[in-house]
């Protein structure tokens, strides 16, 4: 069902899962302090090699997005491309929006912040989604969705003000979809830093609650 980017289930529509192919989790809350919007895609069994394919490059879409830098004041559509090129190298593509703007306790999809021609420019202090895909009708569908502050990025000349992005969403990506051989060594040491971040700060809030279980899927899904 995930194969369609937009979907809703229905009684008609319901199926049983298995092991054996693709899942798309689009979740999130809101909550006095703010509002989440994080999609992972996961496999329980045995990807195929297009499966995998597709997966890593919608990831180093993502890791292209969010460590970019770039100028004070750029608009989101100008920066838009480097979510998708990984896939374009490939002849792959998506047909939704790269992002939208997140509302504090608002919104979840809020204007005008995002990367589409009729955002605005991008500004220190903005929440935006990063959500690239990809969909192959009536098979399968892959999404992986963080959300983004807009940061004030440190350069080597020291000239201000860049802007980068900083992933405020802390959850593991999917192991077993990752082609690592695809990656490059930057994009290998970004995941190594997220995910030490993703120890640092939710691994002690899971033993504070003694969920054990999930503490130990958390370090597992987070090595090197």
């Amino acid at each position: 069902n995930a194969a369609l980017a937009h979907y809703s289930p229905s009684n008609g529509s319901s199926r049983t899962l298995s092991v054996g192919e693709m899942y798309l989790f689009d979740t999130g809350g809101q909550y006095l302090d703010g509002t989440t919007d994080i999609t992972r895609t996961v496999h329980w069994g045995e990807p195929t090699l297009l499966q995998k394919e597709a997966y890593t490059r919608v990831l180093m879409g993502n890791i292209d997005l969010s460590r970019l830098i770039f100028p004070s004041n750029t608009a989101g559509r100008t920066v838009e491309s480097f979510a998708r090129r990984a896939l374009w190298d490939v002849g792959l593509n998506y047909g939704h929006g790269t992002g939208h703007g997140i509302g504090n306790f608002l919104s979840v999809h809020e204007w005008p912040v995002g990367f589409q021609s009729n955002n605005v420019a991008l500004e220190a202090g903005m929440f935006t989604s990063i959500e690239p895909g990809y969909y192959r009708d009536g098979e399968f569908g892959i999404r992986i969705e963080d959300v983004a502050l807009v940061v004030e990025a440190q350069t080597e000349s020291g000239e201000k003000p860049f802007l980068t992005f900083e992933v405020v969403s802390l959850v593991p990506y999917d192991r077993n979809l990752i082609d690592l051989s695809l990656l490059s060594p930057e994009q290998i040491r970004y995941l190594n830093s997220y995910y030490e971040r993703i120890r640092a700060h939710v691994g002690p809030e899971l033993r504070r609650q003694r969920l054990e279980e999930a503490f130990e899927w958390l370090q597992k899904s987070t090595q090197p």
